[in-house]
């Protein structure tokens, strides 16, 4: 199975939606701890990243600014 890629600032869909309703979700934080806050009600949850990897569904819309970030190192 391949493996989902994500980065910061990417929307992201889990595959349960928040209490507020919304199934949009955007990284703020990664490392071995991923920090992601809802997109409806700005509430944010520190995720385990086996447990984020496991949940993520797919990722809506990657962030154009982190990519072009990496292309110049």
């Amino acid at each position: 199975m391949e493996r989902k890629q994500y980065q910061l600032g990417d929307i992201v869909q889990m595959k349960k939606p928040h209490p507020c309703g919304t199934n949009e979700m955007e990284v703020i934080r990664l490392g071995m701890d991923i920090r992601i806050k809802c997109v409806g009600c700005k509430h944010s949850v520190l995720v385990p990243r086996a447990k984020f990897e496991s949940k993520l569904k797919k990722v809506l819309r990657s962030n154009p600014e982190a990519a072009s970030r990496e292309g110049e190192d």
